[in-house]
């Protein structure tokens, strides 16, 4: 009788510490978020706004390089707007880390009978659904420049965006974990944000870069999730650095190394009550 008390408490017991807790935190996320309208709507306009004026503000004064492919910059600018719109939001989600501190959620949610690595899944993936949703809100445009894609090549695009979301969820989550301010979490975010997609290949392609930034560019992860999107949604323009599988692969393993940094992160510092 012992015996099968413990063979059918274990996937309770399972349950309970992994999957339930995460999926938990990961719909608070996502409720939280599009409670607060103002910033679903800055998301989406910011970038777009980004995407209409300096795409039209270049125009085709883009197609003398011969490595634009003789895009239009509406065209080649595109998939830039739509990182920048997975960037921002993948980041600053995980400004709830910081909050929910201050609020003392974070601390009754590390007291509790939950493994660290479900706490680090439901807020990471809670930030990546938002930011993968915003972006493919975005792709709603696509047609406005010509682009038409099958299911296919949507499924490949849902990937691309998902994997650029959760690895810089991730990423925001590290930052976040060891900060007890929201001042700070800005201060170290905007050092390193902007340049981040700003050499990512959004503005202008990488090999017109001179030869010490296209080294930095190709350092860049985001230039991998830029290639694969210009790459899937223009696949005949022959404006690529990097096929679209070389891409997802360097993607999958940066995402993989930020989830890891992560958990490290929230494994190796207890969290503190707010003063």
């Amino acid at each position: 009788m012992a015996t099968q008390s413990t063979t059918y408490r274990a996937p309770t017991q399972a349950r309970t510490l992994g999957l339930l807790p995460a999926m938990s935190l990961w719909w608070r996320e996502v409720v939280r978020f599009y409670r607060q309208r103002a910033r679903v709507v800055g998301v989406i306009l910011s970038p777009l706004l980004f995407w209409v004026v300096i795409g039209s503000g270049f125009g085709t004064s883009f197609n003398s390089g011969s490595s634009a492919g003789g895009q239009h910059y509406l065209e080649f600018f595109y998939p830039g707007a739509l990182i920048m719109i997975v960037l921002f939001t993948s980041i600053f989600t995980m400004m709830s880390v910081i909050e929910d501190r201050k609020e003392g959620f974070l601390l009754s949610v590390l007291v509790a009978p939950v493994r660290r690595s479900a706490i680090v899944l439901g807020k990471v993936l809670g930030g990546s659904t938002l930011a993968a949703a915003q972006g493919l809100i975005f792709l709603v445009f696509a047609p406005a420049i010509g682009v038409h894609f099958g299911l296919a090549q949507f499924g490949l695009l849902v990937l691309t965006v998902f994997l650029v979301s959760f690895s810089l969820t991730a990423l925001g989550f590290a930052i976040a974990w060891p900060m007890d301010s929201t001042q700070a979490f800005h201060a170290i975010i905007n050092l390193f944000l902007i340049p981040l997609w700003l050499l990512s290949g959004a503005l202008f392609p990488l090999s017109g870069a001179s030869g010490w930034l296209r080294w930095v560019m190709r350092l860049n992860p985001l230039t991998y999730g830029v290639e694969a999107l210009r790459g899937l949604l223009f696949p005949g323009t022959g404006s690529l650095d990097f096929s679209v599988s070389t891409s997802l692969l360097i993607l999958g393993l940066f995402t993989a190394a930020m989830f890891g940094l992560a958990f490290l992160m929230a494994n190796r510092r207890t969290t503190k009550p707010a003063a």
